[in-house]
């Protein structure tokens, strides 16, 4: 079976998003000193068991070296690479995985449509570099995008239009705020994964599309969610808003009621009361904020033989709670629940 015709496989598992998309072997089994096959750069290695990919890591270079036509996966992980010509890649037309992080990229040394002149690139990594704004044109093959650990602050407009395929995007450990990316992941109709945790957003922003599967706002400055905010985002399975400023004047009363959400975080926050969820959600997060109540109406609206809440783990752990506050009929409502965290 060849490279190309090996699937492309997305997972699910505790909350963890999996993507696998098969080439080569990467950091399993791959030995940087093996012998390399005839078709690479000289001061990189392509393995003979995997001819079309060119490893390039730690080697402390400060340009992109001349990349062989044939080249589809790429590795210039932990080097010293600042910028990239417009012309680098002009002989390397069936690049799928470019991976630069670890490097000193900067948005104006990085020259041209570069990354769009890419046809049939699929990955692009530059994670932990000095970029401080999302790169863009890319070419609409690409279905993940990670740009995480930098400076960026904005994400044009026009940066990921027409990016019909993607699915992933991380920019997490960013200086993003809420309107410097409001509206520029519109059209995005295929992405499952956006991961803005570690920036600067003080309230959520607007414009996300509504196909996503998994949204990560944690560790921001959000303070408030605006109401009927996730009510069309039919597809939605994890959320996370730990370590926010969220209070309950900021949360409307069903804003977490979302049919399909199966984990919520709302850990390590200012709440005082547990704010209404869906029956169907089964993970919910609610540590070190300061609940000092148990409502039985936030997880079960009737509780009868076929009604109750599909809860098997509740962390309520650093709140102003003891099992005492908890009613008795709480066990009927969360009966499913394998951990219910008080301590």
């Amino acid at each position: 079976m060849t490279l190309n015709s090996l699937p492309v496989f997305l997972l699910l598992i505790s909350g963890i998003f999996c993507y696998y998309d098969y080439g080569p072997a990467d950091d399993y089994g791959y030995d940087p000193f093996g012998p390399s096959s005839a078709v690479c750069a000289p001061e990189c290695n392509c393995p003979l068991s995997y001819p079309t990919a060119m490893y390039c890591d730690n080697l402390k270079l400060k340009t992109i070296p001349i990349v062989p036509s044939g080249i589809k996966y790429l590795y210039l992980r932990n080097n010293m690479i600042e910028g990239i010509e417009e012309n680098t890649f002009e002989n390397v037309t069936d690049l799928q995985w470019l991976i630069l992080d670890h490097n000193h990229l900067e948005n104006s040394k990085i020259k041209g449509r570069v990354f769009s002149k890419l046809k049939n690139l699929k990955k692009l990594h530059i994670n932990y570099n000095n970029l401080t704004e999302a790169v863009g044109p890319l070419p609409k093959t690409l279905d993940d995008l990670q740009l995480s650990h930098n400076k960026i602050t904005k994400v044009n407009p026009g940066a990921l239009e027409g990016l019909v395929n993607l699915t992933v995007i991380h920019l997490q450990n960013n200086q993003l705020k809420a309107d410097s990316i409001s509206g520029a992941f519109k059209g995005l109709n295929s992405l499952l994964y956006l991961d803005l945790s570690f920036n600067q957003l003080t309230k959520l922003p607007t414009g996300l599309p509504h196909s996503l599967l998994m949204l990560y706002f944690d560790n921001n400055q959000i303070s408030n969610v605006p109401d009927e905010y996730f009510q069309a985002f039919k597809a939605l399975q994890y959320l996370r808003l730990s370590h926010n400023k969220l209070t309950d004047s900021g949360i409307p009363g069903n804003v977490f009621n979302i049919t399909s959400l199966v984990e919520l975080d709302l850990s390590f926050n200012q709440l005082k009361s547990i704010p209404t969820v869906s029956e169907n959600l089964e993970n919910f997060y609610l540590q070190v904020n300061k609940i000092n109540k148990f409502p039985l109406s936030s997880f079960c609206k009737v509780v009868g033989p076929m009604t109750y809440s599909k809860i098997t783990h509740l962390r309520l752990d650093g709140n102003n709670l003891t099992r005492a506050d908890l009613p008795q009929e709480m066990y009927n409502c969360l009966r499913v629940a394998a951990e219910v965290s008080l301590e």
